[in-house]
């Protein structure tokens, strides 16, 4: 079936493609492990080699990803090109420096208690990997978990978002521009009903973004077959302003971190809380910054559209109820007032909040931000960990150590002092929540890691035929004790623990003699007795 894709805003068709019937999803997995055969076989550094051909593809397309990202999703331009492409490109460097050190098989110890043993954990590929990509970053939610899982030796099938489907179009593009080999990356273009096939055929591992209330009902699902997931869901991620921060800079990232992408971004700011002292200025300031943001499509600007229709419904729901409960609308328009259709909404800050409120509890994702006084330092922890969610937080002052030490009490996947979301950006660092934040986690090396078994190996010559803890236990519970005592008591005496295991290896040693003596028939047991 031919599917019609418009501009979010405008409502102007921006493309067509053909949808993936639901039918179809079992000649995807064939096809991706047939591919598998050969793609997990070849060296990291050979399957680098395309992902170094990606990145270079990307860079060389980069004006035609930030268009057809802009018309998808209705972000400027600008934000296309500095939150997905740059991200995107980054992570690909990262993985072509990070994979060979990452999964390559790795010695570790072995306790002494083992001697003339040899420990070592081997990373090798789970199989097709199902990635499950959202639309407010299509691109860099697609391409960097599709990265890790293919960096790792598996096949991948993606299924982009619908509401941004084109982009997936783009990514299927870049990677046969890259030679990719046939079935090492399919894109499967469809909505729900094409999703839920694709998990109900069992893939070897799942990697969602998106909600809380469909990231449940995956991990639901695959659980029914232990399917392994990393889930990376929604968030409230609270930003706390101490009067000693510098406000300027305060002023200026809560702006960015609450409005950038319309507010559509997991690890937007979504509550403000403010040190009582500096709260009114702090409030001043940030409303005259927000009324100064230039909104529409030109790469000037610096707000785009709302993508999903359907999410405005969130926005005015939580906005109105906070309203009606005494809350004040500092900046933007009253929900009722909006016009039919129009997706560009004017930056909402919010006061007069309480912490039970919709608005400060469930997560809004659109330019909405309230703002609440505190205290003391003990409030506002208590505040920023009242909520169901723990993806990101940031904390503001002039006093580090004082930063470290609230960071150190807030639950959260991830957190940044004097600066936030960025650390979503650093590819160095595991991305990925807490509570209902997430599941699981991938960037840095434990990205890699995740779409790959583990497997712990130790090793032994075979010279002996037995090892001291196996039968028979004849006379070995007092030297396994004074072995004990020796290593792991209050102090450790060596030479106890030499002559403990000497012992052992004695009574190993007399077992095996005795039992390479050959038995006395059964009939000549009889005739001696």
């Amino acid at each position: 079936m031919t599917w019609v894709v418009k501009h979010p805003a405008t409502g102007e068709t921006i493309g067509s493609l053909q949808e993936t019937p639901p039918a179809k999803v079992n000649d995807l997995y064939r096809e991706a492990k047939e591919a598998f055969a050969a793609w997990s076989r070849l060296p990291v550094r050979k399957r680098l080699n395309y992902l170094r051909a990606l990145r270079l593809a990307i860079v060389e397309d980069m004006e035609d990803i930030v268009r057809v990202i802009s018309q998808s999703t209705g972000k400027i331009p600008t934000e296309a090109l500095v939150t997905e492409v740059m991200a995107v490109a980054e992570a690909i460097l990262h993985i072509e420096k990070r994979a060979p050190h990452a999964l390559k098989t790795k010695k570790v110890k072995t306790p002494i208690t083992f001697i003339g043993k040899t420990s070592y954990v081997e990373y090798k590929p789970r199989g097709v990997v199902l990635v499950l990509s959202p639309w407010n970053f299509p691109f860099q939610l697609s391409a960097i978990p599709v990265a890790e899982a293919l960096a790792g030796g598996n096949t991948v099938i993606l299924k982009p978002s619908e509401i941004s489907p084109l982009v997936g179009v783009l990514i299927e593009a870049l990677f046969a521009k890259a030679g990719f080999p046939k079935g090492v990356l399919q894109v499967a273009h469809g909505g729900k009903e094409l999703g839920t096939a694709l998990v109900r055929a069992k893939p070897d591992y799942i990697h969602f973004t998106g909600s809380v209330r469909t990231g449940k009902i995956i991990q639901a699902e695959a659980a029914k077959h232990l399917i392994p997931t990393t889930l990376e869901l929604g968030g409230k991620d609270p930003m706390i302003v101490f009067a000693d921060a510098n406000l300027e800079r305060a002023v200026n990232a809560a702006v960015w971190g609450a409005f950038s992408n319309s507010g559509q971004v997991c690890m937007s700011v979504e509550r403000i809380y403010v040190q009582r002292p500096v709260y009114d200025e702090f409030v001043t300031r940030l409303a005259q910054a927000a009324e100064c943001l230039r909104q529409g499509n030109d790469p000037d600007d610096d707000l785009g559209s709302m993508t999903f229709p359907t999410q405005l419904n969130i926005v005015a729901s939580h906005v109105k109820q906070a309203l009606e409960q005494g809350a004040r609308l500092l900046t933007g328009e009253h929900p009722d007032t909006w016009q039919e259709g129009w997706m560009f909404l004017k930056p909402m800050i919010v006061t007069n909040v309480t912490q039970d409120m919709d608005i400060m509890q469930e997560e809004t994702f659109g330019p909405v931000l309230p703002v609440m006084p505190f205290d003391t330092e003990e409030e506002a922890i208590q505040l920023a960990n009242d909520s169901r969610f723990g993806l990101s937080a940031s904390v503001w002052t002039s006093d580090i150590g004082r930063g470290k030490r609230v960071v150190s009490r807030l639950v959260t996947g991830n957190a940044v002092i004097n600066d936030l979301i960025i650390t979503i950006a650093n590819p160095h660092l595991p991305y990925g929540g807490v509570k209902e934040g997430g599941l699981g986690a991938y960037h840095a090396d434990i990205g890699m890691q995740t779409f790959c078994v583990r497997t712990s190996v130790m090793v032994d010559s075979g010279r002996w035929n037995r090892e001291v803890h196996w039968f028979p236990y004849a006379g070995k519970f007092l030297p396994f004790a004074n072995l004990v005592r020796s290593f792991w008591g209050r102090s450790r005496n060596w030479p106890g623990f030499l002559r403990s295991y000497l012992q052992l290896l004695s009574l190993s040693r007399t077992a095996d003699r005795q039992a390479s003596k050959p038995l006395m028939p059964t009939h000549d047991k009889q005739l001696h007795s």
